[in-house]
């Protein structure tokens, strides 16, 4: 088998493609048991809101027998006096795990938030019963609050700035970008031909979006320095001047690095968009952002410019569950850039959704979202399902009931940690340590590796005399472990996207003595004088 031919077919491909063909070798009868540690889908769940969900359908269907009461049959329920009835439901099941966060959550919504108890309960228990349309569409009138709240701790150091974030609940972060760019799209603030800087290395599909026939963007790369712990140099976000860039984009903490943008960057762009640039879209994914400590988005820095993304589903072990958010700051950039438009194009947005609204011109950017959504015509009929709503205001309550302590963010943060130290252990190499490191992932440069190990020249050697992917090919082929490609993410070539979220520790120890043994077969071609890529 010619495997620089074979390998080089599959260079084009996305990560995530390719994976499926390490995935098919790693599994093959002539190897042992695979270790995939390639997508990020993590091997845990938090417990408490998972039974508060079900306690809680429990009271709701109670409920509903007291409005209608037949074989198989209940009633939608009434709200009045619903908050005391929960608080009796909640001493009766005193017992059972999940109903201390039951009991606290609505003391926290009632108390803290100010909520009205009543249509608290009520909205969960008509939500988890899923009997109505979710009415608001865009996000539920008392979880949107509880939303706001749990980002405000999470992406802003419960320290938010002034004013009020508007939210978007959606079918989980990726859901939240398709959703982003085509209203971008449809009310000309991102034009076929328009210039889109991209914080580089970054999630394959963020690449590979804006150059689709949808959008036709010119892609700009702000780069991350590897030899500067991942961060973007000066130089870099000086690009970001340029008025012929209209937006930035990127995954903070990000994805493959794992590693959390700098404060010194974070006000270089504060300054950018406070001056010259105030006309500059930041759109940012924060997913990883709860596993860094004293995290800060975008959206905390620069509210009037931050579209910010943020799912649920990495922290609390709930990517099946498809739990996303957007959110915009109501006194915005994007707002005033449409209403600035060109008659011509207020026109044709006027003509868009006239059928959802009598005044047009006045629809906010994120309620566009939500009528593109369902391509405007749908709009009566969009938003999140109402049991995946209460299932979001539990994971929030779960984190913000436990901010004085963070407990569940310490064992999600050891978890990831010590996955960490064993892989870097058995690969015999020290990993950065960095506070804002978020370790969810770790990205290994082989070329730098084996530069450090054993020189220049056999690391010249690794390069000219093999394909790029060559060295995730011959791990899954030979070692039966699968790892993403990190050049697929723009990260350097040859380099390997290890996921420290979805196996255990042991593990981590056999993917590192892996790395490391196939690095010394390499070596011990290069001295024999044997190229064995055929």
């Amino acid at each position: 088998m010619d495997r620089a031919k074979v390998e080089k077919g599959y260079e084009a491909l996305s990560p995530f493609e390719l994976k499926d063909k390490l995935i098919e070798m790693a599994q093959s009868p002539r190897t042992k048991m695979m270790l995939n540690a390639g997508r990020g889908n993590p091997n845990w769940v938090a417990v408490f809101p998972r039974l508060a969900f079900s306690i809680l359908t429990i009271f709701a269907i109670e409920e509903a027998h007291l409005v209608m009461s037949r074989p198989g049959i209940a009633g939608a329920p009434d709200s009045q006096g619903m908050g005391e009835r929960f608080m009796d439901f909640c001493k009766r099941k005193a017992e059972q795990r999940g109903t201390q966060l039951l009991e606290d959550g609505y003391k926290y919504v009632t108390g803290t938030l100010g909520l009205d108890g009543d249509s608290f309960i009520g909205e969960m228990v008509d939500g988890i019963l899923g009997d109505h349309y979710p009415t608001p569409d865009r996000v539920l009138v008392n979880t949107e609050k509880i939303i706001r709240a749990y980002l405000d701790e999470t992406m802003c150091e419960n320290d938010p700035p002034a004013g009020t974030m508007d939210i978007f609940v959606t079918e989980g972060g990726t859901a939240a970008m398709t959703y982003i760019f085509n209203t971008l799209k449809e009310n000309f603030l991102l034009n076929p031909g328009d210039k889109i800087a991209i914080g580089t290395p970054i999630f394959t599909p963020y690449i590979e979006i804006p150059p689709l026939n949808d959008y036709q963007l010119v892609e700009i790369e702000v780069e991350q320095d590897e030899n500067n712990n991942w961060q973007y140099p000066a130089a870099e976000l000086a690009k970001l001047a340029d008025p012929a860039i209209k937006a930035f984009f990127i995954v903070n903490p990000s994805n493959p690095t794992s590693v959390s943008m700098a404060q010194e960057s974070l006000d270089k762009i504060a300054e950018l968009v406070s001056t010259t640039r105030k006309d500059l879209i930041l759109l940012t994914d924060d997913v990883y952002g709860t596993f860094v400590n004293g995290f800060k988005s975008l959206v905390a820095i620069a509210p009037k410019n931050t579209i910010l993304v943020y799912s649920y589903s990495k922290y609390f072990g709930a990517t099946g569950w498809r739990l996303g958010a957007i959110g915009i700051y109501q006194d915005n950039v994007m707002d005033k850039m449409i209403a600035e438009l060109p008659d011509d194009k207020k026109k044709l947005l006027y003509e868009r959704y006239e059928s959802i609204s009598t005044d047009p011109a006045s629809i906010k950017l994120i309620d566009r979202m939500v009528a593109d959504s369902r391509a405007v015509a749908l709009n009566h009929t969009a938003g999140l399902s109402t049991p995946q709503q209460v299932m979001m205001v539990l994971f929030s309550l779960h984190e913000l009931l436990d901010s004085q302590y963070h407990l569940y963010k310490k064992e999600m943060q050891d978890i990831v940690h010590e996955r960490y130290e064993t892989l870097y252990k058995a690969l015999g190499s020290k990993g950065p340590e960095l506070d804002f490191y978020a370790c969810y992932y770790t990205t290994i440069d082989i070329k730098k590796l084996a530069r450090e190990r054993y020189g220049d020249d056999f690391a010249k050697w690794m390069e000219t005399a093999h394909e790029p992917i060559d060295f995730v090919w011959r791990l899954a082929e030979e070692k039966a472990v699968v790892l993403m490609d990190g050049g697929g993410f723009d990260a350097p070539e040859m380099s390997v996207r290890v996921s420290l979220a979805n196996l255990f520790k042991p593990d981590y120890d056999k993917i590192g003595h892996a790395i490391s043994d196939l690095l010394d077969q390499y070596m011990a071609e290069w001295a024999g004088g044997t190229d064995k890529e055929g």
